[in-house]
């Protein structure tokens, strides 16, 4: 019993551990999968053009498919580029012993894809396809099949045919120049040439124009461009290929000979192939080799994925009205003329175009500042409303002060003064009603008397200072010349004044500004500078009254002014700047001090107006003259 236990149990292990076993084995292989599969696989593409790479049309293709299969990060693609390079020999055998070399180049490579350009590169393949790289897959494009000769291709073969329309051109050509009677065929006299012009006369047999027909060919380029310079009025000219004139020499044919043609022509250049625009032809209905180069690297890109050539059917390439700008704006043709759906390349902008960038961004620039401009309008309004509403409430808060000084003044004057003036009368005759014996108490009384007197005095001179009389009886300068002698009789100090030209008649509220303002620096000096002496000055210069208080004290940093916050500095100028006055202060630290205002003598500006009615003293705002026994 004991070992039949054992025994499953040793099982039941050696199932585990294989199960184990084999967990690890599936996740290596699984890491190992996705590791391969994030590896880019190798693949050669062998690229075998008509022409070479000089040449637009190749140069178009080849770049395209290049490009396509090179941006896929599942393959890492090397390319192989050669050409037959057909027009460029007279004779078969020249162009036999290049495709007998790249057979024997390319016999022992290992190659994925062959594209082939052109009408020889499809007969070299289509002739040699069961030894020339038997296995591999060839991608046809840039040839109609005339002029590749109707190869028999096999099932490694898929591709597209371009399908030439020269009727179609020489239709547009009629339509956009009417009265075209003559059409003269310009093509060269190379193996390529020639199959173009073959193509060419079959399909015009096919499909006739009513036109009459001259064809170029076989010319040298010198002979070919004096033709071309004398065509007969009311003649258009179809360029098909130009790659060796009749004495041999070679040219690149949309590049060199094509820009010869169409500059020697007299009669505008339509053309077959897009890779013609922007050397010299109007345009035309044109097989379109950017159209090759896409359905090329899209087959390309397919057969990489696994797909057979066998699978994917062969197909028409487009064509498409093709037209240059420049070209139409030399023979003075209008866009409008051209069939629906043209194709206008190389086209300047209009200076609409141009400059709309420039015009939008300037009108939008405008705008804003409009914008800006209306705000600021509406900003400064705001403004001016709050800086008049500020002088009113300065007006009011000084007009207050004002009021408040005059009626401090009165009562002090008109209440304490007399009834202090009473009771040292009193106290006189008190005095004298006292007997000599109590001599003691008569000295006592004399004391109060004095005291009395003196608090009197103090009290005038206190009313003096809230509300100056002599400023509104005699004037400006009495009134100044007044106060700094009492000022200077009160403080032990010694204040300088001096007077020139200042008319007796000053309007009110301006020798009340200057007035206080005397006032308070002249308590500036004597609180703040160290000194004992201040000069005063008040003249009159070009229609201003100026004044003029400094000091040769301690003097301070205007930065650190904060008398500011109270009413002293700021008290002044905005006193100044109510009566529409300028006030300055200048001072450095053990250089003094000096306080300088200019204010308007005769007219007075609209913030003096607004301000003056809260400044002016009592007695002139009422009509009621002040009593001289205030003094």
């Amino acid at each position: 019993m004991t070992v039949g236990i054992t025994r499953r149990r040793s099982a039941s292990g050696v199932r585990g551990r294989s199960c184990g076993f084999l967990a690890v084995c599936l996740s290596f292989l699984l890491v190992a999968s996705i590791a391969k599969a994030q590896i880019p696989v190798h693949k050669t593409v062998l690229i075998i053009n008509e022409v070479g790479l000089a040449h637009p049309a190749s140069t178009l293709v080849t770049k395209n498919v290049m490009s396509v299969l090179a941006a896929d990060p599942r393959y890492q693609t090397e390319f192989y580029v050669e050409s037959i390079d057909s027009p460029l020999f007279s004779q078969e055998a020249s162009q036999q012993d290049i495709e007998a070399g790249l057979i024997q180049k390319y016999k022992n490579r290992r190659i994925d894809l062959i594209i082939a350009m052109g009408p020889a590169p499809i007969r070299f393949l289509s002739q040699y396809s069961e030894t020339f790289l038997p296995d591999v897959p060839i991608v046809f494009c840039g040839s109609t099949q005339v002029q590749a000769g109707n190869p028999k291709l096999t099932s490694r073969f898929t591709g597209s045919w371009m399908t030439l329309n020269v009727p179609t051109t020489l239709e547009v050509a009629m339509r956009l120049f009417p009265g075209t009677r003559n059409v003269v065929v310009v093509s060269g006299s190379s193996q390529f040439d020639k199959s173009a012009l073959t193509t060419t006369k079959a399909s015009l047999d096919a499909h006739p124009v009513p036109l009459d027909l001259k064809y170029l060919t076989d010319l040298d380029m010198s002979s070919l461009l004096e033709r071309l310079r004398n065509l007969p009025k009311r003649t258009v000219v179809l360029y098909l290929s130009f790659f060796r004139d009749a004495y041999g020499s070679q040219f690149v044919n949309a590049a060199t000979a094509l820009p010869l043609v169409s500059e020697a022509a007299n009669a505008p250049v339509f053309g077959i192939s897009d890779t013609y625009l922007g050397h010299g032809i109007v345009g035309g209905y044109v097989v379109s080799f950017a159209d090759q180069a896409k359905i090329a690297a899209r087959i390309a890109a397919e057969i990489f994925e696994g797909r057979k050539p066998a699978d994917i059917p062969i197909v028409a390439g487009a064509s498409f009205y093709m037209f240059d700008w420049k070209q139409l704006r030399r023979w003075d043709l209008s866009v409008r003329g051209l069939p629906p759906g043209s194709i206008v390349v190389n086209r300047e902008p209009t200076a609409w175009e141009r400059t709309k960038w420039i015009l939008l961004s300037g009108m939008a620039i405008i705008l804003g500042l409009t914008a800006l401009t209306g705000y600021l309008l509406y900003e400064q309004k705001q403004l001016n409303a709050a800086r008049k509403e500020q002088i009113r409430l300065s007006g009011m808060l000084i007009g207050a002060q004002e009021e408040e000084r005059r009626r401090l003044a009165a009562e002090i004057h008109d209440d304490f003064s007399q009834r202090l003036a009473v009771l040292s009368l009193g106290l006189e005759t008190t005095a004298e009603g006292i007997p000599e014996s109590m001599q003691e108490i008569n000295r006592q009384v004399r004391d109060l008397m004095d005291s009395a007197s003196a608090l009197g005095a103090d009290l005038h001179t206190l009313s003096h200072r809230l509300h100056s009389s002599t400023l509104e009886r005699l004037g400006l300068v009495a009134g100044v010349g007044s106060f700094c002698k009492e000022f200077a009789a009160l403080h032990g100090m010694q204040v300088e004044f001096s007077h020139q030209d200042v008319p007796r008649s000053v309007a009110p509220e301006i020798a009340l500004c200057l007035f206080r303002i005397v006032q308070e620096a002249l308590r500036n000096v004597q609180k703040h500078s160290g000194t004992a002496t201040a000069h005063v000055r008040l003249e009159t210069v070009e229609d201003m009254l100026h004044l003029s208080i400094s000091d040769n004290g301690k003097g301070f940093d205007k930065k650190d002014v904060s008398d500011r916050q109270g009413l002293g500095l700021w008290t002044m100028e905005e006193r100044v700047r109510l009566v529409g006055g300028r006030f300055e202060i200048h001072s450095e630290i053990l250089k003094g001090t000096r306080i300088e205002v200019w204010a308007p003598l005769r007219e007075k500006s609209d913030t003096t107006r607004l301000a003056s009615q809260f400044v002016r003293p009592r007695s002139l705002q009422d009509g009621v003259p002040i009593d001289p026994t205030r003094v």
